[in-house]
């Protein structure tokens, strides 16, 4: 009897736990310290280790994610009983969170080494985030998701004010705290609304309780309304986007490219699970929700993006233009057969829109080491000092335009195919006012092509641009990935394939 006692309490105290499916946080976690280890017994002169440490940590979680992803099960419970899920769909986000962190510790190194700041805590920062996303991609809890949510943006909300004697970093980094916090405010009163009708935080069991039925039609609809607008401030969706603009431009430019890329990636993933998992039954509620937002983000992003005059600008309301492109599968999902091709399009947006964004950011980085200037007129005749940044910008514009044979091209024509088989008014008319904005979104990216190429320099001086190492590998994944995604689309067509949500769709 006592050995039977004593092997219940052992069972009890060692609960089961799949540490090759948590493998990727461990890494991360692991990483984590590591940095702040380094950081403290090397010296001033070799803080850069640091950043080598970081992406050593970012490519070693990519391996267990590569593992799980070829000899994983379709679902893996790894803990508190499906409350935290190894799926495909966390699997490619994953990959996607943890490149997109290399990519921006590349494009980090040697300006935040020059500008004689701390790197140790800006990479530990910089890895907490990251593992922020990672859970949340994985999360199937309320608790989780809010937890996972802002461990990635309160270490955000620091790096966006990194430049501490720079009057605009700060107050890039003071608004996006404010309405960070504004926003998870109003998210965790939806997710309190949300519990209370299901007494219970686990996403299934919301999805049970809420049918939009009974006498609490109006606390269900409230806590659908209240959610989809927290998230709605994290992907910078309009009229939810005012923070991005100065955030964006204030902040150190590889932060601006973490922001614009992971950070608005995990934000869908949060959007996502919640529209799929917590409400198939509230079509009614945040289809129209999606539709106006997605329709808003698109023509209001492409608009006053015209009429910008620095480059960073720019890109920042071309990323709120582009999160409208990606709501718009969204805007149909709980249409019909449509919830399957519909989640497929947002992911496989969000991996070329990855790629091609950071490829963006990485160009503008290398060109300000020498222009010292973010205006868009500072491009004024690249192409004569700089031909190989000048053609890399033009790849990287124009698949954002959504231009053939780039892989902008086939994120739009995935988001349009959404749409377009839904074979609804709804999905008809988001596809006119998208075709519309792909128009508009051209002419501005047309207009920075033009002063690179056909533009005289501004200054006459052609000193060539001098490309550091850790920028132009940075420079060599994305526009890899760019070409191949688009003159090769069923690459990214079979991640995309691989991303139904477990218990989703019906299964």
């Amino acid at each position: 009897m006592f050995s039977s006692l004593l092997a219940a309490v052992s069972d009890f105290a060692s609960p089961k736990v799949d540490y090759h499916a948590l493998a990727p946080e461990i890494v991360l976690a692991v990483g984590i310290c590591v940095v702040l280890l380094v950081d403290l017994f090397v010296g001033e002169s070799r803080r850069w280790i640091t950043g080598t440490v970081a992406g050593f940590f970012l490519l070693g979680a990519v391996l267990p994610v590569v593992t799980l992803a070829v000899t994983g099960s379709d679902v893996r419970d790894a803990v508190f009983e499906g409350r935290y899920v190894i799926d495909n769909f966390s699997l490619v986000l994953k990959a996607l969170f943890l490149l997109a962190g290399y990519v921006v510790v590349l494009l980090s190194s040697k300006e935040i080494d020059e500008g004689g700041y701390h790197e140790g805590e800006f990479y530990v920062l910089l890895l907490s985030s990251v593992l922020g996303m990672v859970m949340l991609a994985s999360s199937r809890d309320l608790v989780g998701i809010f937890v996972a949510l802002e461990f990635l943006s309160i270490p955000a909300y620091m790096m966006a004010a990194w430049r501490k004697r720079d009057r605009r970093s700060n107050e890039a980094g003071v608004k996006y705290y404010l309405l960070g916090v504004f926003a998870s405010a109003v998210l965790l009163y939806g997710m309190s609304l949300l519990y209370g009708i299901a007494h219970s935080t686990k996403l299934s069991d919301i999805a049970t309780a809420v049918t939009l039925q009974g006498d609490k039609v109006g606390v269900q609809v409230l806590g659908v309304a209240f959610v989809i607008i927290g998230f709605a401030f994290k992907i910078s969706a309009v009229p939810f986007h005012t923070w991005a603009p100065d955030t964006y431009e204030g902040a150190p430019t590889p932060v601006t490219a973490f922001l614009s890329v992971a950070s608005k990636a995990a934000g869908f993933a949060g959007l996502v699970l919640l529209v799929y998992l917590t409400f198939p039954a509230a079509s009614n509620v945040y289809q129209p929700f999606m539709w106006v937002m997605a329709a808003l983000t698109m023509t209001v992003g492409n608009l006053v993006a015209l009429k910008q005059k620095n480059i960073v600008r720019m890109l920042a309301y071309s990323s709120i233009s582009q999160g409208g492109f990606i709501l718009m599968p969204l805007a149909v999902a709980g249409t019909g057969d449509a919830a399957g091709p519909s989640l497929r399009a947002v992911v496989v947006y969000l991996v070329i829109y990855a790629a091609t964004n950071l490829g963006a950011f990485a160009v503008v980085i290398a060109v300000a080491r020498k222009t010292r200037s973010g205006d868009i007129a500072s491009y004024g005749g690249l192409f004569n000092y700089a031909p190989g940044l000048t053609v890399l910008m033009t790849i990287f514009l124009a698949s954002l335009a959504g231009i053939p044979p780039l892989g902008g091209w086939y994120a739009k024509f995935g988001a349009f195919r959404a749409v377009v088989d839904a074979g609804n008014g709804w999905g008809y008319s988001i596809a006119v006012i998208g075709a519309v904005n792909a128009v508009i979104a051209t002419a501005y990216y047309i207009s920075v092509m033009r002063e690179m190429w056909m533009k005289p320099v501004p200054d006459g001086d052609t000193t060539p641009i001098k490309v550091q190492p850790p920028v132009m590998a940075a420079l060599a994944i994305t526009v890899v990935l760019t070409l191949v995604f688009g003159v090769v689309p069923g690459i990214v067509g079979k991640f995309g394939a691989l991303t139904d949500l477990a218990g989703a769709f019906g299964r």
